[in-house]
């Protein structure tokens, strides 16, 4: 064994993989995917933020305004000449809303039938009878001075024979004669009214008890 000084090429590790003249194969690098995968998810973040918020905004991508308006503005600013006929027609506006406001007629409204009957009016010529169905003596009397105070025809005044009453009540004839019993019941406070033709003359008046 010789007696050289040692050097740099002495130093051999006391564990290596190395053996002989060979060295491990090392493992094949592999592509690092990151900055792919981060640069498709910005673009997906991108393209989400676009379909979610611009709609919201009033913004549409690739869709461009008509020119509708501006056809508008350029109509608008047409010659002068076009203005004094613009300002003539408010002054047909008025009548024409003051024609639509105004309601029509009942004569317009009502249908037009041959068989519409005119309610009958108060014929205080027709004789009206009296009748006290009460135990108070001379009511009839007294009733049928005011009756005829009003300027109605009296008829018969007398006691009434009939089926005793609850309530006084005034008879008539028909709906011809209605007008007068409803005359009647304002005079004389009585607001039960029946139709019945079992009496002589077309109004009846039957004192019931109570009455005043």
């Amino acid at each position: 064994m010789t007696n050289f000084a040692r050097d740099e090429f002495d130093r051999v590790p006391e564990v290596s993989s190395r053996q002989g003249v060979h060295r491990a194969v090392s493992a094949p690098s592999r592509p690092k995917l990151w900055p792919i995968l981060s640069v498709g998810i910005a673009a997906l973040a991108v393209g989400l933020v676009a379909f979610l918020l611009l709609p919201q905004l009033g913004l549409q991508p690739g869709i461009t305004p008509p020119p509708a308006a501006a056809a508008d503005t350029s109509t608008a600013s047409a010659s002068p000449t076009a203005t004094p006929s613009a300002s003539a027609a408010p002054s047909a506006t008025p009548s024409a809303s003051a024609s639509a406001s105004e309601p029509a007629s009942p004569s317009a409204l009502e249908p037009a039938t041959s068989e519409t009957i005119a309610p009958a009016a108060v014929d205080k010529s027709q004789p009206v009878a009296i009748f006290n169905g009460t135990l108070t003596s001379g009511l009839a009397g007294r009733v049928g001075a005011t009756v005829k105070s009003d300027g109605w025809v009296l008829g018969e005044v007398a006691n009434w024979q009939g089926a005793p009453q609850q309530q006084s009540v005034i008879f008539y004839s028909d709906a011809a004669h209605r007008a007068n019993a409803e005359a009647l019941s304002e005079l004389l406070n009585i607001p039960t009214l029946v139709e019945s033709a079992d009496f002589p003359t077309p109004v009846a008046v039957v004192l019931g008890p109570g009455y005043q």
